[in-house]
């Protein structure tokens, strides 16, 4: 199997030689009309054959760029491949882009057509293709209003999916032949975190080396068998989804479900019984939360067996045991765990958390509970994955694991991480200058700060640009405190700051959960703009905060904090699709609030 992905080509010549071996088996599976469906390999690779041709015949040419506006579905991958099938360059956008990212995506990426799922969706790009005049084409998926101006030209998915799949497949073989592993496969415009979104220019044989490394450690680790499942639900625009959670499936044979959203998760996992999932930190925060809340609640047997899981999960993670510890586990293996598990499908074999840093306390919390949780580490840059934890190299909380196969790491004389290899970006489309920064003599500068500890794993201290340096010239991590006040359960998110200031001072979101009790206790309504001006709620707010300060040293500790008007979210672009906070955005709406905790 690794084999293959090694010696593939290109990212179309793999899913190609897998449809052939897998043929009748499932492979993309969606909830329509109340029940799940699911198409086969050859089913797939029909369409993408077929697509890619009709994609040729609209005089689309090698390396044309070709927008993807889409939720995750299973035709997202389909137009994925036939895009690549077709010598063209995949250029993802999120759902939640309005027209202005639309714009700037467009005008930077020059794209020829679009793909575009549904007419709602189609709202904020249309005009953003009217403004640019670049887009000849545009593929609606569903049905929606065609759109005929100027230049642009609609076409139906019906018609653009249809034709001979024989002749198209002969075409596409044809065709990728021709395509090399240093050949660019996608534009990926990171999430912009800090500024405006910059297009990663992702070549098949980074994604190709990411899959190989990645499914590697699930051969070695888990094994792997026909019926594997995987879950997608991060953002497939994302690099992170787009490898991890669609072409290493493909890699390794498995099938892919696609979940409606957040709020149908928890119900979709039971219902797919999904064997591996690719997840967000934000995500096994609120997934620990709410365990802990409905086992609180039952009280008795279930609370102590809790909190017996957690404290001997602790001890493992400290290499430390008691007597008695091995009789503990297999209570909490009949007792406990499957019930937990049983939550989470009954099948899964690893959930992967990357796009963001994972805070030990909350891995150690899921290994307790009997669901193996990896930490990736990486970045758009990178493919996106450049290391991750391995049971068989012994789980480290603190650490992201050792790097993957074909990945070579060191650490700079700043801290900085770098790293090398195929799984390097090529640059930044249309970016000299940011390609030059960000890539030094085939060494990847991620702008992450960390440490090789003594079994080669990367420990990761904070992101280089985030570093908060006070005025006395100390270095604080925000994530790690942002990390350990959101692990309260009166905060549900949480900004720290304090570049060269005296002190670190912090902006918190209250929890909902937490408000509406803590509010209802009291007779009152939970309006965060009444709570906010309530010295009661604040004090509330401000032991949660002292109980963080009371396990950090003195130049980390929160002194004063302000409550933001409404939590972060992607619609007040306060958080990436990825559900990363966007600091340079929370900072231009809360900026002179922050001041002013210096002079109060």
């Amino acid at each position: 199997m690794l084999a293959d992905i090694d010696g593939a080509r290109n990212l179309v010549e793999l899913f190609l030689k897998r449809a052939d071996a897998r043929g009748a088996q499932p492979f993309l599976g969606a909830k329509r009309g109340g029940a799940w469906q699911t198409i086969s390999w050859r089913e797939a690779a029909d369409q993408v054959c077929i697509l890619a041709q009709n994609l040729r015949a609209l005089g689309l040419a090698d390396g044309d760029r070709v927008v993807l506006v889409s939720e995750n579905r299973p035709e997202w991958c389909i137009a994925d491949l036939a895009i690549m099938a077709a010598g063209c360059i995949t250029v993802p956008a999120y759902t939640t882009n309005t027209e202005r990212d639309h714009q700037h995506i467009l005008d930077n990426s020059g794209a020829r057509a679009a793909i575009v799922s549904s007419d709602r969706l189609a709202q904020p790009l249309i005009p953003a293709i009217m403004r640019t005049g670049l887009v000849e084409h545009i593929i609606p998926i569903d049905h929606v209003r065609p759109y005929q101006s100027g230049n642009l030209r609609c076409h139906a998915w019906s018609q653009m999916t249809s034709g001979d799949a024989a002749a198209a497949r002969r075409a596409v073989d044809a065709r990728i032949a021709g395509i090399a592993r240093d050949q660019t496969a996608c534009i990926i415009y990171t999430s912009g975190t800090g500024g405006a979104p910059r297009g990663v220019l992702q070549h098949h044989g980074m994604i190709l080396c990411n899959v190989a490394g990645a499914a590697e450690v699930l051969i070695d680790d888990f094994g792997l068998d026909d019926d594997d499942r995987f879950l997608s639900f991060l953002p497939l625009s994302h690099a992170y989804e787009h490898t991890g959670g669609q072409y290493l499936p493909i890699g390794v044979g498995a099938q892919i479900f696609y979940a409606e959203g957040l709020e149908k998760l928890a119900s979709n996992i039971e219902e797919t019984r999904p064997t591996v999932m690719v997840v967000v930190p934000r995500l096994f925060e609120v997934l620990r939360t709410r365990i802990m809340k409905q086992v609180e609640k039952q009280g008795g047997a279930a609370k102590r067996l809790m909190d017996e899981a957690l404290a001997l999960g602790q001890r493992r993670a400290a290499g430390r045991y008691r007597l008695g510890d091995k009789t503990l586990n297999f209570i909490l293996e009949r007792l406990l765990r499957p019930k937990i598990r049983a939550r989470f499908g009954g099948r899964i074999k690893a959930m992967v958390s990357g796009g963001a840093p994972l805070n030990p306390e909350v891995g150690v919390f899921f290994e307790a509970m009997g669901i193996t949780l990896l930490q990736g580490y990486g970045q758009t840059e990178s493919g996106p994955i450049i290391s991750c934890n391995r049971p068989r190299a012994g789980i480290a909380m603190a650490s992201v694991g050792p790097p993957l196969r074909g990945v070579e790491v060191r650490i700079a004389e700043d801290g900085e991480i770098l790293c090398r290899g195929e799984l390097v970006m090529q640059g930044y489309w249309q970016n000299p200058a940011e390609s030059a920064r960000a890539l030094k003599d085939g060494w990847l500068h991620t702008g992450d700060i960390g440490h090789l500890d003594e079994k080669g794993r990367i420990v990761i201290t904070d992101r280089k640009k985030d570093m908060i340096v006070n005025d006395k010239g100390d270095n604080v991590a925000p994530q790690k405190l942002e990390g350990m006040l959101t692990l309260q359960p009166e905060i549900g998110q949480a900004l720290v700051a304090g570049d060269r200031r005296p002190y670190v001072v912090g902006l918190l979101v209250p929890d909902a959960e937490w408000m509406a009790e803590w509010a209802g206790a009291r007779g009152k309504a939970a309006d965060l703009a009444a709570l906010k001006e309530d010295p009661a709620f604040r004090s509330a707010l401000r032991a949660a905060v002292d109980r963080v300060n009371a396990e950090v040293s003195v130049i980390e500790k929160v002194r004063s904090f302000a409550i933001a008007d409404e939590p972060f979210s992607i619609e007040n672009e306060e958080m990436t699709p990825s559900m990363k906070i966007r600091r340079h955005k929370i900072r231009e709406r809360y900026g002179d609030r922050l001041d002013a905790l210096y002079r109060s």
